[in-house]
């Protein structure tokens, strides 16, 4: 099975309280298979990214795909996983190993930069995210 994951991470005022994004699709057709929206705790734009990154792989591997095209509007993450920038920062490294781990299950894989108006769905469900997590009566982290 193949398929098409758009993923996207946002953190309010980075950083801040933080969502991650994740819209599943066939490789055919326009039609959500899966869509994600979580909140993650306080971290950077970047964290969240790369954890929503992590969170579409995961997905796509537990639904069964060996072929994956990934969309994210982070022109640093899509440069970091091609291996056309390092990544220095010690809190993405994990996240970046991680990232790699997994894409090596994939029999194709590839990730493509695209601007943020290509990538609406997971920027709205990122941030939906963090809004149902405050909507929430939970005395515990409210």
């Amino acid at each position: 099975m193949k398929v098409k994951v758009f993923c996207d991470g946002a953190s309010r005022n980075n950083p801040g309280d933080a969502g991650i994004g994740v819209v599943i699709k066939s490789a055919e057709g326009d039609k959500a298979l899966k869509e994600i929206a979580g909140y993650i705790g306080q971290t950077t734009n970047n964290v969240a990214e790369y954890m929503a990154l992590v969170r579409g792989l995961e997905e796509a591997l537990i639904m069964g795909a060996r072929e994956a095209e990934f969309f994210c509007d982070s022109e640093l993450l899509v440069k970091q996983i091609k291996g056309e920038y390092k990544v220095k920062n010690e809190g993405l490294k994990p996240l970046y190993l991680h990232a790699r781990s997994l894409i090596e299950k994939f029999k194709s894989f590839s990730i493509k930069h695209v601007y943020r108006e290509h990538n609406a769905h997971a920027d709205e469900l990122s941030n939906k995210g963090i809004d149902d997590h405050f909507k929430k009566e939970n005395p515990l982290f409210g």
